[in-house]
């Protein structure tokens, strides 16, 4: 018997119908399509309408997977949501996202790491796998940032985008799967990116939803600065503890936050342009779904037995990169 990985057996995605196109938002804060396309590459985002939540992403995303790979629900051991913008604070959106798809027989949870969410996650699944306590475990990035973000604010409005993506992992012997990664925070980040309120240290109040405590922060320069440098580094490391070359990589799964830092991970690892994924033009950023969109986004290019490499940064600060040996040709 060989050893057991967690190979990456089906994926699904899910984006709200609702565009939201740099023109429109020219309307809504003092902006331009231009500013916006040289400064991050995004020209629209997708928005969540009416009365839905992160889990209805993230079941539609599911339900799609289980259909790919031709199983029930009911055959999901194990759900992990990754996100910072669940349905409600208890219980979690894995557990009702579970209740949604029917997956009756699963055990589930919420992880939160920010935009890095579905690399801890993936990390985290891959372990239940590996040590053989279970056959089918699905992992879920999942963000509704529009409920998060204040429209009067140049600096985070622009960026942000709703939409889920899932990944089925099961045990493989032959070597694909996750191989590989590294993964790491830094609690003093937490001052540059964040939700100031909402939770203990600021409970809801008329003050905190009357001062906009609720949306999002960011400090813009300090996290592209730390984006830049991290993303890139962690993404050298998996490489070199792998001995892996340019040459032996068949794709960068980067996290879709800004085409800049994008371009510095690519660089970094000596990659050009067209190994790597790239739809942050049409999705913004997803927050923890970018990674698993662009996974369902290119899954047809895909082949068995290609390389890749998936890096993220987000608040926190948290970070990371994975290497994967695909498992599967479309």
């Amino acid at each position: 018997m060989g050893k057991i990985t967690a190979a990456i057996t089906a994926v699904g995605g899910y984006v709200p119908d609702y565009i939201l196109t740099n023109a429109e938002l020219e309307k809504m804060v003092d902006t331009t399509d231009e500013w916006i396309t040289t400064r991050t590459g995004i020209k629209e985002r997708r928005i969540l309408k009416g009365d839905l939540a992160t889990s209805d992403m993230g079941a539609e995303a599911v339900k799609e997977l289980c259909k790919k790979r031709g199983i029930s629900p009911e055959e999901i051991e194990c759900l992990i949501v990754a996100t910072v913008t669940p349905d409600m604070p208890f219980p979690s959106t894995a557990n009702i996202l579970c209740d949604k798809i029917g997956a009756k027989n699963a055990w589930s949870f919420d992880l939160g790491a920010a935009c890095s969410g579905f690399l801890y996650a993936l990390s985290t699944g891959a372990s239940f796998i590996e040590s053989g306590k279970h056959k089918k475990v699905v992992v879920v990035g999942a963000d509704k940032m529009s409920a998060i973000m204040n429209y009067k604010d140049r600096a985070t409005c622009i960026i942000f985008g709703d939409g889920a993506g899932a990944v089925l992992l099961e045990p493989n012997e032959e070597g694909f799967g996750l191989v590989d990664s590294v993964l790491k925070s830094d609690g003093s980040g937490r001052n540059f990116l964040y939700q100031l309120a909402g939770g203990s240290l600021m409970p809801a109040s008329h003050e905190t939803v009357d001062s906009g405590k609720h949306y999002v922060f960011q400090e813009g320069k300090t996290v592209f600065k730390f984006a830049v440098t991290n993303m890139a580094e962690v993404s050298a490391e998996i490489m070199e503890r792998n001995k892996l070359k340019s040459e032996d990589i068949a794709w960068l799964v980067p996290h879709q936050a800004n085409l800049r830092i994008i371009s510095a991970t690519s660089e970094r690892m000596g990659l050009p342009d067209e190994k790597v994924m790239i739809n942050i033009q049409k999705y913004g950023n997803t927050t923890a779904g970018t990674l698993p969109l662009c996974l369902w986004d290119y899954e047809k290019k895909l082949k068995k037995g290609d390389n890749i490499v998936l890096a993220a940064f987000g608040g926190g600060f948290t970070w990371g990169a994975a290497y994967v040996k695909w498992a599967y040709n479309s």
